[in-house]
């Protein structure tokens, strides 16, 4: 994992931009925290390819839902009054 100091990134964009490239993620803090994460478009794209790939479609969690026509508990609340 490399890391570079905001400050550094600045300065030395190009080379951050290189470096993830060439040798993966490069991690960027602010004032020693992680902040960001520079990678490569390639690496971002498979990545949201991955996150797609996981994700249920509509459809699958629809037909996911309990099937049995059970009855749900409900929660005891004060119904308020209204006028008509």
């Amino acid at each position: 994992m490399t890391e570079w100091q905001l400050q550094d990134a600045k300065n030395r964009f190009s080379a951050v931009v290189d470096a993830a490239l060439e040798r993966g993620p490069q991690y960027v803090t602010r004032r020693g925290k992680p902040a960001v994460v520079v990678l490569a478009v390639e690496e971002y794209e498979r990545l949201r390819r991955a996150e797609k790939a996981d994700a249920p479609t509509f459809v699958e969690m629809l037909l996911a839902m309990p099937q049995d026509d059970g009855e749900f508990e409900r929660w005891p609340m004060k119904i308020r009054d209204v006028d008509f």
